[in-house]
């Protein structure tokens, strides 16, 4: 329904009048059938007419304002207009009336209902609401949460974690741990209220009104144990779920200090500390990802563990867990560079990929000199950033070498690739048909 204005001039006066009209079809086409005549609207200010409107057609389809249930006694003055103007079209006879139910065998009401379903007409009364009088309370937030739910059971993740003997209520806690994590990150002592905000209690049929941060505690302490298993289970899962592969590796490390003296921790040790925090205790995490940047593996090693020493254990990890097939590529950097690492990366069969150390680069330098062999590598701007400027790509073979790569197969085959610093280009000659280019 729509406001159609209707101007007629008598004894040279124009009158102007609106018209609530709908458009019907007939057959000669579409026609504007007129519901009643809405007078002169000009007492009310035009950025209302389309609002009642909107309200007498609600009312003639028998649905009333909640908030203000007939309180406009001029909508109430043009609903009786239009039905008594139309008292054959079947429109309810009061506005608070409702639409008469589907009957039982209706074609628009499905399959046939039990008798004991059907809406009687005593059933159907209207109340009224006052809403200053109405108040909301326990306010969650469903969306996020959900979402994350659906990835929880995808994953399987409680399967995998009932398979190893863990309780349902762990497993529920371990459940609001991870979506805290994925949503909103908080400590063990925040995470209790930002649950209680969430519908989490509704997603997996518990109540967490009387959750404290112990419980918590107690979760991480029984994880802990099956974090080998976990981790095997959850990358098989993903393997299968997402197609991934096994063919790269990426290796490095992190660390993460303690306020305190963390006399209990045993691995809390003062090292090299990247945080620029020599004053405290630290641990030094340790993490595989894939080409996809899925986490793999990780270790936990003690705060003063030098990188180098790191990655004979870390390998022992990956084949334990996850398996580690001949031929993958392992990725470090210059940190683990060292000719023990690629010794043992050679023996495993592996292919791998080093930033090489300073001495490695001089030994290198003069075959940097010519640039006959080698093939240039463009700097493209970043998708994300594209109107970010690159330099120049232009061959400069008396370019100081900055940064020299070096990367071989278990074959001892080897391959060469520089970054030269003033136009930042890379150039890689192959030595062999196997070799593993960067």
């Amino acid at each position: 329904m729509y406001i159609r204005r209707s101007t007629r001039t008598y004894k040279g006066k124009s009158y102007t009048n609106y018209l609530l009209v709908e458009s019907v079809q007939t057959p000669k086409g579409p026609r504007q059938k007129t519901i009643c005549s809405l007078g002169d609207l000009k007492p009310r200010p035009r950025k209302e007419w389309l609002d009642l409107a909107r309200k007498l057609e609600y009312a003639l389809a028998g649905q009333e304002d909640l908030l203000r249930p007939g309180d406009d006694p001029v909508l109430n003055r043009f609903v009786e207009k239009a039905r008594a103007r139309q008292p054959a079209t079947g429109l309810p006879t009061s506005v608070s009336a409702a639409p008469p139910p589907l009957p039982l065998s209706s074609p628009m009401a499905g399959d046939p209902l039990p008798a004991a379903s059907a809406p009687s007409a005593e059933e159907g009364e209207f109340i009224a609401v006052d809403p200053t009088r109405v108040t909301t309370e326990h306010h969650r937030e469903a969306g996020p949460v959900h979402v994350g739910f659906q990835f929880w059971k995808r994953l399987t993740l409680d399967d995998i974690l009932e398979d190893l003997g863990l309780s349902a209520s762990t497993r529920q806690l371990a459940c609001a741990m991870v979506l805290n994590r994925l949503i909103q990150p908080a400590s063990e002592h925040a995470m209790p209220e930002w649950i209680r905000r969430t519908a989490l209690a509704d997603l997996l049929g518990a109540n967490f009104d009387a959750l404290e941060e112990d419980p918590l505690y107690r979760v991480l302490d029984k994880l802990h144990p099956h974090r080998a298993a976990i981790e095997a289970a959850l990358v098989e899962r993903e393997r299968t779920l997402f197609n991934l592969d096994r063919t790269i590796y990426l290796y490095d490390l992190t660390s993460t200090y303690f306020e305190g003296l963390a006399a209990a921790n045993g691995k809390a040790k003062r090292g090299y500390s990247r945080d620029h925090r020599p004053d405290c205790k630290q641990v030094v995490i340790g993490l595989v990802v894939n080409r996809d940047g899925f986490p793999i593996a990780h270790e936990i090693f003690a705060g003063n563990t030098q990188d180098r020493t790191t990655l004979a254990t870390m390998l022992d990890r990956l084949k334990e867990r996850v398996g580690l097939p001949e031929g993958a590529t392992v990725v470090v950097d210059r940190g683990m560079a060292y000719n023990e690492n690629i010794a043992e990366i050679k023996a495993r069969k592996l292919h791998y990929l080093v930033a090489s150390r300073q001495p490695e680069r001089t030994r290198w330098l003069a075959d940097f000199v010519d640039p006959e062999g080698f093939t240039q590598v463009l700097r493209q701007p970043s998708p994300r950033n594209p109107a970010r400027k690159r330099p120049s790509s232009r061959s400069r073979p008396d370019a100081r070498v900055n940064t020299l790569m070096s990367c071989a197969a278990a074959n001892n085959a080897s391959a060469k690739t520089t970054l030269s610093a003033p136009n930042r280009k890379a150039v890689c000659s192959l030595t062999s048909k196997n070799s593993v280019s960067g």
